[in-house]
């Protein structure tokens, strides 16, 4: 059996019945990751001896007849945060490479093995996950599967060029500002953001401790569901991380969006959005048959929020690093924590004031509707290096401005599903938002959305259409890789595949960006004290 482009539960069903082995199917992913990764470079360890002993473990558990988890020999791999027994966690950062190896796995990778799934590696990201386009200084962009010279999107650029690229069936990520579904919306994946609390942050490196989030990308709905259920339960190690029994979602994937009641995210939502997004929002809306549009109130005043109360405890994370390591930052994160750390507590206070009020107008809202659909990102993927976009007119910082969809709703901790949207050349996501611990309304609904699309194509022109697409990739790998051969990890980032830290270093006190950043950080705030100013 060919497992490469297998789906998780696939893969988990033909080991289970013995059509393929555990021990074939990590082999033929590593296999993969040593082919693929070096365009890709979603990969920053690999973990060769401990997935083939878990797969050997699996195999022979079979042939004893004990029972298999769900997951039973589905590889998968974890943004570089997340701790990883004998490994640095690096969350993408230079000055974590001095670190003790973790002693043990984060919780939810525990979790995962428990039932089956096979770690394979850690992934690229965005450095201290300060980060929306997949750009790393230190090891290089992880690059986009439908076309290498583009951004997965972050900071879990790894994590979606894995899935997209076919390397693994299933990732994890973290999301504090949208950082599993830039990614998903980028790199044509499903992505899922649970509630905040749901899952345990447990033994991962943070970054905002207020809007963190952990959460799988598959290629699948049903995917996602598997992992989010193994990965649920209470862990007294995180100290949100909610005393709720496991609700399965699995099960409830067949009931699909009958009988829900869905809406449209207007006003702050249309606004902005290129022709690909509003494509996708489109297509989503009328394959659900939803017309009604409704708008969120005061969503730019909470992606402002959200950007102060990041940059101000990102920053208050960071102060010893900046004050004793500061060179050893990419540039463009330094400027940013500094930046965080020059805002008023005055400032803070008032946007955890109004992240109260916001919370509560939502939750009104949901009380008319059962999930929102809204954009993921204003536009498919830039170019790697890109700097700056066009959005409605304006020219726009790109780092700063792909999470304009995303941060209002983290803000305050909703469950997303991110579904991907197959438009030529490039994919983009819609978001599926639903009210609290309701991550089964946005599942049922993306799993809707997906039976839909296959109830409408012929089985064999769908065939010929993946493997057309799979053709193209593996193209665009072979010419990306013949143009710029592949150098050791170290050098990446000054041979084109991200940015040069070197070109950017500076005397970084006196650099025209800090104030720049600054200046930025300050026009964030503007909407949280002028209920007359209008944002851009």
């Amino acid at each position: 059996m060919v497992t490469a482009w297998s789906h998780a539960s696939e893969i988990a069903a033909a080991v289970a019945d013995g059509t393929t082995s555990a021990a074939a199917v990590v082999d033929a992913a590593l296999a993969r990751i040593a082919t693929y990764d070096t365009v890709l470079n979603a990969f920053t360890a690999v973990v060769e001896a401990r997935a083939r002993g878990k797969a050997k473990a699996i195999d022979a558990a079979r042939a004893a007849n004990r029972p298999l988890g769900p997951l039973a020999g589905v590889p998968f791999a974890v943004k570089n945060l997340f701790d990883v027994a004998g490994l640095p966690t690096l969350a993408g950062s230079k000055i974590n490479r001095d670190r003790a190896p973790a002693a043990r796995d984060a919780t939810v990778i525990a979790r995962l093995e428990a039932q089956g799934a096979v770690l394979v590696g850690a992934l690229n990201m965005g450095e201290y996950a300060y980060d929306f386009t997949g750009e790393n200084v230190h090891d290089g962009a992880s690059r986009n599967p439908h076309d290498p010279s583009r951004m997965t999107g972050g900071s879990s650029g790894g994590s979606g060029a894995a899935v997209g690229g076919g390397l693994v069936p299933l990732a994890l990520g973290s999301d504090t500002n949208g950082s599993i579904r830039v990614p998903s919306s980028l790199c044509g994946v499903f992505g899922l953001k649970p509630t905040y609390g749901r899952l345990s942050r447990a033994h991962t490196f943070p970054f905002v401790a207020s809007l963190d989030h952990v959460g799988p990308l598959a290629r699948r709905t049903r995917d996602l569901a598997l992992a989010y259920d193994a990965m649920q339960g209470h862990d007294g190690d995180d100290p949100v991380c909610v005393d709720r029994p496991v609700e399965a979602v699995t099960p409830l994937l067949g009931r699909g969006s009958d009988g829900l009641r869905i809406a449209i995210a207007g006003g702050y939502f249309r606004a902005g959005a290129s022709p690909e997004a509003k494509t996708a929002l489109a297509r989503v809306a009328a394959a659900l048959d939803v017309a009604r549009e409704i708008e969120l109130p005061e969503a730019a005043r909470a992606r402002a929020a959200a950007y102060v109360i990041t940059a101000s405890e990102g920053a208050a994370l960071h102060v010893d690093r900046l004050r004793t390591r500061a060179r050893d930052f990419d540039p463009a994160v330094r400027d940013r924590l500094i930046a965080g750390a020059m805002i008023p507590g005055s400032y803070v206070t008032k946007a955890q004031k109004f992240r109260r009020w916001y919370r509560e107008q939502m939750l009104a809202l949901f009380a008319d509707v059962d999930a929102i659909l809204a954009p993921a990102t204003p536009c498919t993927a830039p170019a790697i290096g890109q700097q700056t976009f066009m959005l409605d007119g304006v020219e726009l910082n790109v780092r700063a401005n792909l999470g304009i969809y995303t941060q209002p709703i983290s803000f305050i901790g909703l469950p997303v599903v991110a579904v991907p949207v197959p438009l030529a050349p490039m994919p983009i996501g819609v978001q599926i938002i639903a009210a609290p611990w309701r991550e089964d309304v946005a599942l049922r609904i993306a799993h809707a959305l997906e039976q839909a699309r296959r109830r409408r194509r012929d089985p064999a022109v769908a065939r010929r259409e993946q493997e057309s697409a799979r053709a193209q990739m593996s193209t665009a790998f072979t010419t990306h890789r013949d143009r710029h051969p592949e150098v050791p990890a170290s050098s990446r980032a000054s041979k084109g595949d991200g940015p040069d830290l070197a070109a950017r270093e500076g005397p970084f006190i006196l650099r025209g960006s800090l104030r720049s950043h600054l200046r930025m950080t300050v026009n964030d705030w503007v909407p949280l004290t002028s209920a007359r100013r209008k944002r851009p």
